[in-house]
């Protein structure tokens, strides 16, 4: 399988050389940063401003892994028009070896290593998440055991990675904070599957959610799903108190703007889910902003 981590071991070399880095190459690490700064922009709004409220020494890094996770999406989600399975097949290949080189020609690629080495993200995260991206290339019945390896690769190990850059070398308060990492991907994750549950059917021949008939999508089995996001959301929250400060607001932040569209989901009938796709407006986000900028100036979170 592809997505299996290579036996090459991650390695700096290609980056260095004599022990400094070359002026050229470091220019280009660095223009490959803002390529996915730039694709962070363009993709998510949301996620564009949390980022802007990180301190500097995090952003970088949260938009390179950002980049990285958009792009491996975009191609299984949304080049319907390409072989999209030799396209997935090149990128995984592309990625292991710009993790063995420690450079790559795709600034994307480029971007993501320079991440992964900085700031040792285990080679695991990065092949679950993968292996996840493969699962969307084929029409899958998702029962309950596909249903956590999906969760957990496409999500929660994102929710890792970017946990490994806030902890920055600190393994105990890393281990501490897993599971609340992991507790707000999932919730992200699920919040987009519901939002998304008519969408991903039509165009996509998926269903997600194990067992869920959408013939018969009611109130209860919303219900259901919809308690099983709020009690993720819960175990997030306290995690996000824990957080460097550096890394609160703009966590928290994104954390907001999740549990507004969520709650606006909840708020709509089944029905509603099948037909319209739920979105929070952009001066409602402004405004979250604002209000989460008052919470950090009131030390409320």
């Amino acid at each position: 399988m592809l997505t299996q981590q290579p036996s090459t071991p991650q390695t700096a070399a290609g980056r260095a050389r004599g022990g400094t880095i070359d002026g050229a190459v470091e220019l280009y690490h660095a223009t490959a940063r803002q390529c996915s700064k730039l694709i962070t922009q363009r993709y998510s709004t949301s996620f564009s401003l949390g980022i802007r409220t990180l301190s500097a020494e995090y952003r970088e890094a949260i938009y390179s892994i950002y980049g990285f996770v958009r792009y491996a999406d975009e191609i299984v989600d949304t080049f319907h028009a390409y072989d999209k399975r030799r396209l997935f097949d090149a990128f995984v290949r592309d990625t292991w070896q710009a993790l063995a080189d420690g450079i790559s020609l795709n600034p994307v690629l480029d971007a993501y290593q320079d991440v992964v080495h900085r700031y040792q993200i285990p080679n695991e995260l990065t092949a679950a998440f993968l292996h996840s991206m493969e699962m969307d290339l084929a029409d899958q019945t998702y029962d309950p055991a596909l249903y956590h390896t999906y969760i957990y690769g496409s999500a929660e190990v994102v929710g890792l990675m970017c946990l490994r850059v806030f902890c920055n070398g600190d393994a105990a308060e890393y281990e501490r904070l897993k599971p609340a990492a992991q507790a707000l991907g999932a919730a992200f994750q699920k919040v987009n599957f519901l939002r998304d549950i008519q969408a991903d059917y039509a165009d996509r021949g998926r269903v997600y959610f194990p067992g869920v008939d959408l013939s018969r999508f009611d109130a209860g089995t919303k219900a259901e799903i919809e308690a099983d996001i709020a009690a993720d959301f819960d175990h997030a929250l306290r995690g996000i108190k824990q957080l460097p400060i550096g890394a609160r607001t703009g966590v928290y932040l994104a954390y907001v703007y999740y549990r507004q569209l969520f709650d606006r989901i909840r708020a709509t009938r089944p029905e509603r889910i099948l037909q319209t796709r739920i979105r929070v407006p952009d001066s409602t986000k402004l405004w979250l902003l604002a209000g989460c900028m008052v919470r950090k100036q009131l030390h409320l979170i």
